[in-house]
């Protein structure tokens, strides 16, 4: 018998002051029986970092939602979608390989990717030559202290803050606060 997802519900408040977006998300979050707490807060973290764009690109008028994730590959891990049914935002968490990315950059307007894992670097370097001509591709780095530290505020039924300013972002509960500096390498 198959193992099912774990569901976790998350009440995401948000304060993006750098794009000024300021609103509440309920959010269900499905955790393949694969997926570690780190991957799927990783999502979360990336949802919270893009939300301002259900504003800036789709005038509010779209769905910011998580994907099928590691259940199905061909499914973003979070997208926004405006009203047509057009993929606006891909996000992708991890280490993804050249297709999927490619694919990914031909059936959205911009694709991103947050790569987290302690193994980051050398799959950079095998891909960052592979990837270059990708217009519509951002890849980011999630430090590995902070995306453990992050892991740690993961609960079943969670209640987080998330305020973005000056590009980071703070990850919030009602014990714990974990900063994440991202850095950009495309």
């Amino acid at each position: 018998m198959a193992l099912k997802s774990t569901i976790f519900k998350a009440a995401l408040s948000i304060a993006d002051i750098d794009h000024n977006y300021y609103a509440d998300h309920a959010l269900t979050l499905a955790r393949h029986p694969s997926e570690t707490d780190e991957r799927m807060m990783i999502r979360l973290a990336a949802l919270a970092l893009q939300a301002h764009q259900l504003q800036d690109v789709c005038n509010g008028d779209g769905t910011l939602a998580f994907g099928a994730g590691l259940s199905d590959p061909d499914d973003p891990d979070v997208s926004l979608t405006d009203f047509t049914g057009h993929k606006r935002v891909w996000v992708e968490v991890g280490q993804p390989e050249e297709k999927p990315m490619l694919k990914a950059c031909q059936k959205s307007d911009q694709v991103l990717v947050y790569c987290f894992h302690h193994a980051a670097e050398v799959w950079w370097k095998t891909m960052e030559n592979k990837v270059s001509r990708m217009d519509k591709l951002q890849v980011w780095r999630v430090p590995t202290e902070a995306s453990q530290a992050l892991a740690k505020l993961a609960q079943r039924s969670m209640q987080l803050q998330a305020t973005v300013q000056e590009g980071a972002l703070m990850m919030s509960d009602s014990k714990d606060t974990v900063e994440i500096e991202c850095v950009r390498w495309k």
